[in-house]
C-alpha cells in the first residue's frame, strides 16, 4: 500500500533528529535510492522503505546540500526563516508571504 505524502513540494521542513532544514523539491512515494545508500544508515535508525521519501534543498549552520529523507524523520518547519540554498532559485519563486512556489517549468 502506498501512502499519500504528508508534505508537499515547496514546503519547508526540518529533520526530526539532525539539525538541518530545507525545502522539498521532489517526492518519491516509496524509497527510490541505492541499496548502498540505505545500508549506510545505522540499522537502529534505518527507516522503513515503504513510505514517502523527500528530496530537499537542505542546509545546516555550516553548509548547503541535497538531502533524501524519509517522511518519518521530517517535521514541519514553522520558523518562517528564509533558506539560503543556492539551487532554490532554479526551481522556486518566493511568494510575498515567504512560501516557495515551483516555477512553471517544474510543475507536474
Amino acid at each position: 500500500m502506498i501512502r499519500s505524502a504528508k508534505y508537499s513540494i515547496g514546503q519547508v521542513v526540518k529533520h526530526r533528529v539532525y539539525p538541518f532544514r530545507g525545502v522539498i523539491f521532489d517526492v518519491d512515494p516509496v524509497f527510490d535510492n541505492t541499496d548502498e545508500w540505505y545500508e549506510a544508515i545505522p540499522e537502529d535508525i534505518r527507516p522503513n522503505k515503504n513510505q514517502p521519501f523527500y528530496h530537499l534543498f537542505a542546509e545546516n549552520d555550516e553548509t548547503e546540500y541535497v538531502a533524501y529523507v524519509s517522511e518519518q524523520n521530517l517535521l514541519e518547519d514553522a520558523t518562517g526563516l528564509p533558506l539560503r540554498h543556492p539551487e532554490i532559485d532554479e526551481i522556486f519563486t518566493i511568494a510575498d508571504d515567504g512560501s516557495y512556489r515551483a516555477r512553471e517549468a517544474y510543475q507536474h
